[in-house]
């Protein structure tokens, strides 16, 4: 559970090859604890605070991962324990500007014309392709609803 520095009140800085004005922004608030200074000030009130932030971000991605087959938000409860982590670990921090830049991406290139004509073609042709399945079912054995189904 390292912040990334050794002394109360320094902040560890991480350098980014990216070079975007996006980042540099984000360099300049720095990397590390957001812990209030008088936690910082004392080791082990911060160690305490740091296991409490680790606690709590553990229980939310918990719920999150429980929630992924069933019912629920599942990635977005995930993402919401990172976050809580990212406001003491530097690593939590990389792995959400990290994720971030990637979903960015990846909606850039959803964007893309070409992109969305082949997506929308795929989309119909397996629509059709269902259709067709449902049809020749529909066709084999006919439409039963489960309310006339009689008792065997």
């Amino acid at each position: 559970m390292n912040t990334g520095s050794n002394e109360p009140g320094e902040v560890a800085v991480a350098s980014d090859e990216t070079g975007t004005d996006e980042v540099r922004s984000e360099q300049e608030q720095g990397l590390g604890s957001r812990a209030p200074e008088f936690i910082k000030a004392r080791r082990a009130l911060h160690v305490s605070w740091q296991v409490g932030v680790f606690i709590i971000g553990l229980a939310v991605v918990v719920a999150g991962i429980i929630m992924l087959p069933l019912p629920g938000p599942g990635w977005v409860v995930i993402f919401g324990g990172m976050a809580i982590w990212a406001t003491e670990f530097v690593w939590a921090q990389l792995v959400l500007r990290w994720t971030k830049r990637k979903v960015t991406e990846a909606a850039q290139r959803a964007l893309d014309p070409r992109v969305r004509r082949r997506n929308i073609i795929l989309t119909t042709i397996g629509l059709v392709i269902v259709a067709v399945l449902v049809g020749f079912y529909v066709w084999k054995f006919g439409i039963v609803m489960p309310w006339k189904i009689k008792d065997q």
